[in-house]
C-alpha cells in the first residue's frame, strides 16, 4: 500500500481543502508600532540636533541610535502590511508570516550596525575630548528617556499573544518563544536598547557635570554599544532559527513521535519534517512504514489533538522487502 494525504487538523475531518493562512497577524501590535514610529522620529531629530549643538557624544549616540529604531519600527509596520496584503497570494506555499520574521532579522542587523557606529564615535571622543554643554544635554536626554519608556510600554504586551487555547488543551509545550511575535519583539528591543543608552547618557552627563568626568561620556557609549550588540545577536539567533527551519528539536517533534508510537505501534516513522509557519503554529510532513492496513486519515486523527500542527501531510508505505 502507498497512500498520502495532505490535511489541516480541524473538526471538518473529511474536507481536503484548507486555507494556507496559518497566522492571524497582530493588528494591535501593528497599531502600536505605528504610534511608536512618530514618537521615536520626533525625539530622534531633537537628540541628534542637541547632541551636535551641546557637543555630547552620549546624547549624539543616543540620537543616531534612535534613528535606527525609527527605521526598524517602520520596517516592522511594513512587514505587517505586506504579510496581511499578500496572505492570499498562492505563491507563498506556507503563508506570509516569515515576512515578519525577515523584518525582525533585518532589524537585528541594523542594531549591530548601530553598535559599531557607537563604538567608533566613542573611541574618537576618547582620543579627542571636547567641551560638553552638560545641563542642556541632560535635559534633552531625560526627555529622550521618557519617550523611549513610552514606546516600550506601548510595545511590551504585543509580542506574546494568542495562545490561550493551546494552554487550555494542554498541548502547547513550546513555551513563549514559539508564540512570540518576532517582528514586534525586534521593535521592542530597539526601543528598550535606546532607553538603556539614554540612561547611560544621563549617568555620563551627570558624572561630567558634578565631578568633571568628561571621559565617562564616551565610556558609556562603549558600554551601550556592547549591550546593543548582545541584544542584536540574541534576536539574530531566534529569527534565523525560524528562517532556516531549524525546528527539529522543538517539543512538538517529540509529541508527534509519541502520538504515532502510542496510537499506531505497528508503524515506523521513516521520515519526519516539522517547521514553523506562524506564531506557535507548525507544518508537518511524516512518512510511515506499516505492515497493517493503516490509513493516512487515522494518523491525522492521532495528530489532531496537537492544535499547534496547522498543516499535516501523511504518507503511508508498505515496508521495503528484506
Amino acid at each position: 500500500m502507498n497512500s498520502a494525504v495532505s490535511v489541516n487538523p480541524s473538526p471538518t475531518a473529511g474536507r481536503r481543502t484548507h486555507s494556507h493562512v496559518f497566522d492571524e497577524g497582530n493588528p494591535l501590535g501593528e497599531k502600536k508600532a505605528r504610534l511608536a514610529i512618530w514618537l521615536t522620529a520626533t525625539m530622534m531629530v531633537l537628540e541628534i540636533a542637541s547632541g551636535y549643538y551641546f557637543n555630547s557624544m552620549a546624547l549624539l549616540a543616543d540620537g543616531w541610535h534612535m534613528s535606527s529604531h525609527a527605521l526598524a519600527l517602520g520596517l516592522s509596520v511594513a512587514a505587517y502590511v505586506a504579510a496581511r496584503r499578500l496572505s492570499g497570494n498562492p505563491r507563498f506555499a506556507f503563508g506570509t508570516w516569515k515576512i515578519e520574521v525577515l523584518a525582525g532579522y533585518t532589524s537585528a542587523l541594523f542594531l549591530l550596525l548601530v553598535a559599531g557606529l557607537m563604538v567608533y564615535e566613542s573611541v574618537v571622543r576618547l582620543l579627542s575630548p571636547a567641551a560638553i554643554g552638560y545641563e542642556q544635554a541632560i535635559a534633552v536626554a531625560v526627555i529622550g528617556l521618557a519617550v523611549n519608556l513610552a514606546c516600550a510600554w506601548l510595545l511590551k504586551d504585543g509580542h506574546h499573544h494568542g495562545h490561550g487555547d493551546d494552554h487550555e488543551h494542554g498541548h502547547a509545550h513550546d513555551g513563549d518563544a514559539a508564540h512570540e511575535d518576532i517582528n514586534l519583539r525586534s521593535a521592542y528591543l530597539h526601543v528598550v536598547a535606546d532607553a538603556a543608552t539614554s540612561v547611560m547618557a544621563i549617568v555620563a552627563l551627570v558624572g561630567g557635570l558634578l565631578w568633571g568626568f568628561g571621559w565617562l561620556d564616551p565610556v558609556m557609549g562603549l558600554v551601550g554599544a556592547a549591550l546593543v550588540a548582545a541584544w542584536a545577536l540574541g534576536l539574530l539567533r531566534s529569527s534565523s532559527r525560524v528562517l532556516l527551519d531549524a525546528e527539529m528539536d522543538a517539543p512538538v517533534v517529540r509529541e508527534v513521535r509519541e502520538a504515532i508510537g502510542e496510537g499506531a505501534p505497528a508503524a515506523t516513522i521513516s521520515d519526519l519534517h516539522v517547521w514553523r509557519v506562524g506564531k506557535g503554529k507548525y507544518a508537518c510532513i511524516v512518512a510511515l512504514e506499516a505492515k497493517d492496513d493503516l490509513n493516512a486519515d487515522d494518523v491525522r486523527q492521532l495528530l489532531s489533538i496537537h492544535e499547534e500542527l496547522a498543516h499535516v501531510t501523511v504518507e503511508v508505505n508498505a515496508p521495503a522487502p528484506a
